[in-house]
């Protein structure tokens, strides 16, 4: 009775070890530029799917964080996610940020063009890395245009995950949230005409414009503008044939439900997924705007419970691009 008893207290403490999964593996990886990333792969799994995440605007670094205020470790976390889900990711840094800096002397000069052929070519390096026959692109905020960008030209690419992505064209996102606010009033008579000249690609004359403006049109990144504006999201995703899922939050303060019904409307095969009660890092929060960006700068806050599922719910289901 003993000896039965002991045996049974060694199961009973063996069996917890035994279910756990092995840690993923992370591995360091560089390409042409010289870029470089983290590729995370479950342990034990060969061949598998694999997700090349690509980051939003400015200087946001492969986790997902930037110098300016946001520490949700959203791609991190995301990558944890799908990896316990048997889903390897690579996210990178963007060339002339971070451990990329070297590729590019002056980071304001990187297009959005510039960045698809480095997600293409981090595409192939996923692919080399992990055995699968094709990578996915998923696309966060800005990251969306530059996966849509991207897929134009489809080899080797499995579908496209867009995260929080915009629907409209730039100039019409930056007319709209410069007119919302009642304050802008006196500087509208210079942003607007900046804006008009950008989209016709012309450069806009900073001369004399007002101080608040010259962050959003200083000379340095004018060229990425006018690239940027020159790119419709709807039109590329109506010229995608590959399957699409587009991740929306309901409380997203950056980008609206309407954008994700613009590209769902483009491309009427895509699934529209909406979260309710998530914001735009993929986090819970209120609609509050507030305690809406209190989420942005906090690292311990995970993802919203239905965000993995539904990115590796979606991967999972379309097998044979995998």
């Amino acid at each position: 009775m003993k000896q039965q008893l002991l045996t049974a207290l060694i199961a009973a403490i063996a069996l917890p070890c035994a279910a756990q999964a092995a840690d993923p593996v992370s591995t360091e990886v560089e390409i042409a530029g010289p870029l470089k990333g983290t590729l995370l792969r479950p342990a034990g799994v060969k061949a598998p799917p694999v997700v090349v995440i690509l980051a939003g605007s400015g200087p946001t670094d492969r986790d997902g964080n930037n110098p300016l205020g946001v520490r949700g470790a959203t791609y991190r976390l995301l990558a944890e996610g799908l990896a316990a889900e048997g889903i390897a990711s690579l996210r990178v840094d963007k060339r002339g940020m971070f451990a990329s800096k070297a590729a590019a002397a002056d980071p304001n000069r990187v297009l959005i063009d510039d960045l698809a052929v480095d997600a293409r070519a981090w595409a192939a390096k996923a692919r080399a890395e992990t055995g699968a026959p094709c990578a996915w692109l998923a696309g966060h905020s800005e990251g969306s245009l530059v996966a849509l960008v991207a897929a134009q030209k489809p080899d080797g690419v499995c579908g496209l995950i867009l995260l929080s992505g915009g629907g409209r064209k730039l100039g019409t996102i930056l007319r709209e949230q410069l007119q919302a606010n009642p304050a802008n009033a006196p500087i509208l008579p210079q942003a607007l005409p900046a804006i008009d000249a950008l989209e016709g690609g012309r450069h806009a004359d900073t001369a004399g414009m007002h101080p608040a403006l010259l962050p959003l049109f200083h000379p340095s990144v004018q060229d990425f503008l006018i690239n940027a504006m020159a790119k419709d999201p709807a039109l590329l995703a109506a010229a995608y044939r590959g399957p699409v899922l587009i991740l929306q939050g309901s409380t997203d303060i950056q980008v609206s439900l309407a954008d994700a019904n613009l590209l769902k409307s483009a491309q009427p095969k895509a699934t529209l997924t909406v979260l309710d009660g998530v914001n735009h890092l993929l986090k819970a929060a209120p609609a509050e705007r507030a305690a809406n960006i209190a989420t942005y700068a906090n690292p311990d806050l995970p993802l919203a419970p239905a965000v993995v599922p539904a990115v590796a719910g979606f991967i999972k289901a379309h097998p044979g691009t995998n």
